[in-house]
């Protein structure tokens, strides 16, 4: 079951984006799936499906938004590096 959410926003504001309505929307959603990913608050996952596009796609695209795909501290990525 998905749950919708409304967000109210100036009709002009696509246009001043240079966007379509359409793109506007996307890239919201996007942003949104972004940050709560980036707060650690969602996996990669579940932020692609909130973005509605593959895993893949989502980290591919991190880039754009200054976000890094992996963020681990040095201490995470030596204790991940023992375990493998």
């Amino acid at each position: 079951m998905s749950l919708q959410l409304k967000i109210d926003y100036p009709e002009t504001l696509p246009d001043a984006l240079q966007q379509t309505r359409k793109q506007f929307e996307q890239e919201a959603k996007m942003a949104m799936a972004v940050k709560l990913f980036e707060m650690k608050r969602i996996s990669s996952g579940v932020a692609a499906q909130l973005a509605g596009i593959d895993r893949v796609s989502f980290l591919l695209n991190l880039h754009r938004y200054g976000v890094p795909m992996i963020d681990l501290t040095e201490e995470e990525l030596l204790s991940d590096l023992e375990n493998a």
